[in-house]
């Protein structure tokens, strides 16, 4: 697969994954095209040699693996880790509000939201609900695929000095306009119901129970630049990882024993039996490993934690440590903070300059000022419950965290070869 190609495929994904529930199922999809077994987790697994596999909880994490027919577990794993969560905002149980005339949604700021882009936006929803049908719950993803709301900016005649001391109170100037009316929130349930009937083909009587529902950018991700050089998008943090992970699973053509994480909640700390910090990947391995013990694999497997970097910005160069300063389609950057926001240390960032190498890829790196943050990834999070070695390494990206994010069109392709690299490598290479 040539680079344009794969970022034409890339921008698909993007489009069609508003929301975590959504990227899943899309990954779930591909996976099984390719012949991976779903397994439930609350069923027995019979996991066998040469066997693919992957595994989805709560809807918006998921597994995927790919067990050697050669190598016995000894030999570990190679892992993928990622995350589906991107910042946003999700909509609150009473989600419709009047007021002057006008309906209104009730969001609440989901992670680190760069706020200002959410303005003048036209706005979609998607996301799950959640049904009750007899005695059955049932989840159901929801994408209205149409511009549905936005939050209209205050004009400057009336906020003279919105260019220079502008504040952003979440709780009091993030209500979208989704449309003119005097019904309060008992209008929302049938907004649901409708789209349910849309999209669902769902008979007889039910009653909607719950609902995650997030508002996202209708504007479409594209291939931008005089030279089609970069990719603006939202959702780049971090399903742009994702993708990348899943493609490079999905193609590494590799004898090794192989495995992709996506977790949901990095966005908010990991901190749920979604995320990092929970059981999901330890859980897994433990039930695909048994009589073998997760600690006797570990020193032998290795995780590549993939999310997006800091690019350097050309405006703000000032924000970066001038001796490390990535640029966008110059190479996925290794990721490394000696406090451990970042799991890269100097034997798996070896490893790593080694794939780099060995592929012709320019491998940059990123370390944050000594007077600023860095925010972090499921990486240590996840090296921590499993004891695994990690390196953290992404794309360097503008604007993380905004409605549209942009990163590099060759970066993407890159940290795709860069992956499928590892996905082959030997136990005896990462030792």
């Amino acid at each position: 697969m040539n680079k344009k190609a794969f970022n034409l495929e890339l921008i698909t994904f993007l489009k069609n994954s508003p929301t975590p529930f959504h990227a899943v199922l899309n990954i779930s999809k591909e996976l099984e095209d390719a012949g991976y077994e779903e397994l439930q987790e609350s069923n027995t697994w019979k996991c066998k040699r040469g066997g693919k596999y992957f595994v989805i909880r709560g809807g918006s994490s998921i597994a995927a693996f790919s067990l050697s027919s050669e190598r016995d577990f000894m030999s570990g794993f190679r892992m993928v880790g990622a995350h589906t969560d991107s910042p946003s905002l999700k909509l609150k149980p009473n989600s419709l509000r009047a007021k002057l005339g006008y309906q209104q949604l009730c969001a609440e700021v989901y992670g680190g939201v760069l706020m200002n882009p959410w303005f003048d936006r036209d706005l979609s929803l998607a996301g799950n609900v959640t049904i009750r049908k007899g005695n059955k719950f049932i989840s159901l993803p929801l994408d209205f695929k149409r511009a549905l709301a936005v939050i209209p900016s205050l004009a400057i005649h009336l906020d003279r000095e919105a260019n220079s001391k502008r504040q952003i109170n979440p709780q009091t100037m993030l209500f979208p306009i989704i449309s003119l009316g005097t019904e309060a929130d008992s209008n929302f349930e049938k907004i649901l119901q409708s789209q349910i009937r849309k999209e669902h083909k769902i008979t007889g009587s039910y009653k909607i129970v719950g609902s995650e529902l997030s508002l996202y950018d209708f504007n479409p991700p594209a291939v931008v630049g005089l030279k089609d050089e970069f990719i603006a998008s939202a959702r780049l943090d971090n399903l742009l990882s994702c993708f990348v992970g899943l493609r490079a699973l999905l193609n590494s053509r590799s004898n090794q024993n192989q495995l992709l994480i996506c977790n949901d909640h990095e966005e908010v700390g990991s901190g749920s039996n979604l995320g990092a910090r929970g059981t999901f990947l330890k859980a897994l391995l433990e039930r695909v490993l048994k009589p073998r013990n997760v600690s006797e694999v570990m020193p032998t497997s290795m995780l590549v934690s993939t999310d997006n970097a800091h690019g350097v910005h050309p405006n703000f160069p000032e924000k970066h440590d001038p001796g490390h300063l990535p640029l966008l389609n110059n190479g996925p950057v290794l990721k490394i903070n000696q406090n451990q926001a970042y799991a890269t240390n100097s034997e798996t960032g070896a490893v790593m300059n080694f794939l780099a190498e060995k592929e012709a890829i320019n491998l940059q790196s990123f370390v944050s000022r000594n007077d600023m943050g860095c925010g972090s990834t499921i990486g240590p999070l996840t090296a921590m419950t499993v004891g695994v070695k990690t390196a953290d390494i992404g794309v360097p990206t503008f604007a993380m965290h905004s409605i549209r994010e942009m990163a590099g069109a060759d970066d993407s392709y890159a940290l795709y070869r860069l992956l499928k690299s590892f996905y082959k490598i030997s136990s005896v290479e990462i030792n």
